[in-house]
């Protein structure tokens, strides 16, 4: 094979997936899984499934032009409390060091009942921070049993110095050692310390895993560096990882996401990705991931994650009976009780079937369902046997069972509580549709997404056994993520590098601006960006004082957009128009640039339980892929050349500005062109948007077209 390649690995508790992908078409050429080798390692299992892939597939080292890996290895130490424990010295003087002083001791933070991450503090005035006094602090740590130094100094965002002293003092001491400020550069010493503790205590056992991943591929003889995922959906190089572990943390969420948003064409939606024991929801807003601030053991941190919602419903949840009643569904799955399950056990397996009531685990209720076939061998009755027997899952589906043995299962069920096997079914579908609703519909009016538009997608090996049944009782669209089985080690195979940095400033200048813009180019590079591939959003939190760079760049040279290529006017027209509520023939094309398309239409509205129709105008804007990126009522647009910003634009600004007698409020715009999407919601003056504007649109020429969208 003499085309080039990008590989993908996922390593999981159970199975370690990967995939094979051309480099310029995106198409999946191979998939493979294998148990995950937990006893003679993780990175034993990384080396055999890509060897054999590479054997298989005739792909020579030389083809591959991207390889990146999917750990959960992170997530699970910090669930297991498998982590080193942390020695804090905690710096600052004058006035602050009484407060630095508690603030920098967060003390054990709980990971799970009962484990906890353990840390030890001190305290040194500034002042008399020297090599000596530094050496003496750490020893002292070391010696109530610190396997890992944090430095945290108040106002260390703005002068690193002592934290670097510190870090490189315990280096030289044979410990690793983290500082606050390379972990966040916002201000919250309490939240920061937290933060860069736990990605402390990840260090040894991600440096260990690291090395060994990192030397596993350069086994295979591959060219490319080995990039990590990170919880936000980009990857990293392993040199980051192994300073910055903790961006690691929840990766396995972020994959299957990213997969999706690459190969469906998912404007506004709710991403499930759904396993045999949980489902993970997260929600898609214009074409883009939510993210937030991470939790840890109910603590806040400044790792930004996507914001993923975990339940204990999916395709293997074993179902509940009290009193002959069926009373829930999970959380124990099949996998945990150690049963296969029921829908795929082969033609003739169960041929009859006697109810019983297990304990999956010592010091649960005996209530959980079990079947015992003819033979003496036990089946679990699972939510994908439901979803089955009520033809849920299609044929060709990932999840679909052999029907026979899974309707006598059924039966015997539906026997035992006294209605049909149907019956019985829907019982078990509207029970776990239930709990899953409650946490859409919250997702729903958290993120204000409008239900009439919204799609629910399915991914994971169990997709189509939660979103049919989901859509059908929410009453919205759902659909399947191409490839759903495999979507997170796809995510991971696409991702492209990322990076994102975040300072405390009250009114950020120019010089701000430009300054963070610069600092993110340079830490994404870093971690295994191409300088001219990469592209930098600006974002100004008004209410917390945050300035926010984020970067995202390709590992190669040339980066594409996936999918089928661009769609005609008239097939972008009916998507505009099904996004607005709009008829396509009453939905216009009015302008456009670079990918950007924008359709006016009227929007439909119902009023009074739907005795009054109203009539308002509506905007969306789309990509050429058919992503609807933005979509607003009363809305007003305007597209100039680059060099009439100073004279169109900011007379487009002012129209739409309100003026009251205390000040000017300015409305929230949105700018695209190229290829370029850039939110200025954030912006609180019409100076700090000109200046975002201009830097943003530096290197473009005089005459090239830039699209405006504005709305109150």
């Amino acid at each position: 094979m003499s085309k080039k390649v990008r590989i993908g690995i996922d390593v999981g508790g159970t199975f370690t997936d990967a995939v094979v992908i051309d480099a310029d078409t995106y198409e999946v050429l191979a998939k493979k899984k294998i148990p995950t080798t937990h006893e003679e390692g993780v990175a034993h299992g990384v080396v055999r499934i890509i060897s054999e892939l590479m054997e298989e597939q005739h792909i020579a080292p030389g083809d591959v032009s991207f390889i990146a890996h999917g750990t959960t290895q992170a997530t699970n130490a910090l669930l297991e409390g498998d982590v080193a424990s942390v020695g804090i010295l905690g710096m600052a003087t004058g006035m602050d060091a009484r407060g630095a002083k508690g603030e920098t001791a967060v003390g054990d933070i709980e990971l799970a009942p009962h484990k906890y991450l353990k840390s030890y503090h001190t305290f040194l005035d500034s002042k008399i921070l020297s090599e000596d006094t530094a050496a003496e602090a750490i020893r002292s740590l070391r010696n109530q049993g610190a396997q890992v130094i944090v430095a945290s100094e108040a106002f260390s965002v703005d002068d690193p110095a002592n934290e670097q002293k510190v870090i490189a003092k315990a280096e030289e001491m044979g410990l690793y050692c983290t500082g606050g400020h390379e972990i966040s550069q916002l201000y919250g010493l309490k939240m920061r310390t937290r933060t860069a503790v736990v990605n402390a205590s990840l260090i040894p056992k991600m440096m260990e895993t690291a090395n060994m991943t990192e030397q596993a591929v350069r086994d295979t003889k591959i060219e490319s560096d080995l990039m990590i995922m990170r919880c936000d959906g980009g990857v990293m190089s392993i040199e980051e990882v192994r300073k910055r572990p903790i961006l690691t943390m929840l990766s396995g969420l972020a994959a299957g996401v990213a997969g999706a948003l690459m190969y469906e064409k998912v404007s506004d939606g709710i991403f499930f990705e759904a396993g045999g024991t949980s489902v993970d929801i997260s929600v898609i807003k214009n074409g883009k991931v939510m993210i937030k601030y991470a939790q840890v053991g109910g603590h806040k941190t400044y790792l930004q994650s996507l914001d993923v919602r975990t339940l204990g419903v999916a395709g293997g949840s074993m179902i509940r009976v009290r009193d002959k009643k069926i009373v829930d569904v999970g959380p124990r799955s099949a996998h945990i009780a150690g049963k296969e399950y029921e829908c795929f056990a082969p033609d003739g397996a169960i041929a009859s079937a006697k109810v019983q009531m297990v304990s999956p685990r010592a010091d649960d209720p005996c209530e959980y369902v079990t079947v015992l076939a003819q033979d003496g061998r036990e089946y679990s009755l699972t939510l994908a046997g439901a979803a089955n027997l009520l033809g849920y899952v299609p044929d060709g589906d990932y999840a679909r069972g052999h029907d026979a043995p899974n309707r006598t299962a059924w039966e015997a069920l539906g026997a035992y509580a006294g209605v049909s096997a149907e019956e019985a079914a829907r019982q078990v579908m509207d029970l776990a549709m239930g709990k899953l609703a409650v946490v859409v519909e919250d997702l729903i009016a958290e993120y204000e997404l409008d239900r009439s538009f919204i799609s629910l997608v399915g991914g994971g090996g169990s997709g189509a056994v939660i979103v049919n049944a989901l859509a059908e009782k929410m009453k919205v669209r759902c659909q399947m993520a191409k490839n759903a089985p495999y979507i997170s080690t796809i995510g991971v195979a696409l991702a492209m590098v990322r990076e994102q940095l975040e300072r405390t400033i009250a009114n950020p200048t120019d010089e701000d601006i430009k300054l963070i813009r610069a600092d993110v180019i340079e830490r994404i590079v870093r971690s295994g960006a191409k300088e001219d591939t990469v592209d930098v959003s600006i974002e100004i939190d008004a209410q917390k004082n945050i300035l926010r760079a984020i970067a995202t760049g390709a590992t190669e040279l040339r980066q594409k957009d996936l999918g089928a290529g661009e769609l005609s006017r008239e097939e972008l027209g009916k998507i505009a128009a099904d996004s607005l509520g709009a008829r396509a023939e009453q939905t216009q094309y009015v302008c456009g640039t670079g990918r950007w398309n924008l359709f006016e239409g009227d929007m439909q509205k119902k009023a009074l339980g739907g005795l009054i129709k109203l009539k308002r105008k509506g905007v969306a804007v789309v990509d050429r892929e058919g992503v609807v990126r933005l979509r607003r009522e009363k809305a007003a647009y305007i597209t100039f050349p680059k060099c009439r910003r100073q004279d169109a634009f900011n007379h487009f600004l002012d129209d739409h500005t309100t003026y009251s007698d205390a000040n000017a409020t300015i409305p929230k715009v949105f700018v695209f062109y190229k290829e370029k999407m850039l939110d200025l919601t954030g912006m609180q003056t019409a100076e700090q948007l000109y200046s975002i504007l201009d830097v943003e649109t530096e290197m473009m020429a005089p005459d090239e077209e830039i699209l405006a969208v504005a709305y109150q």
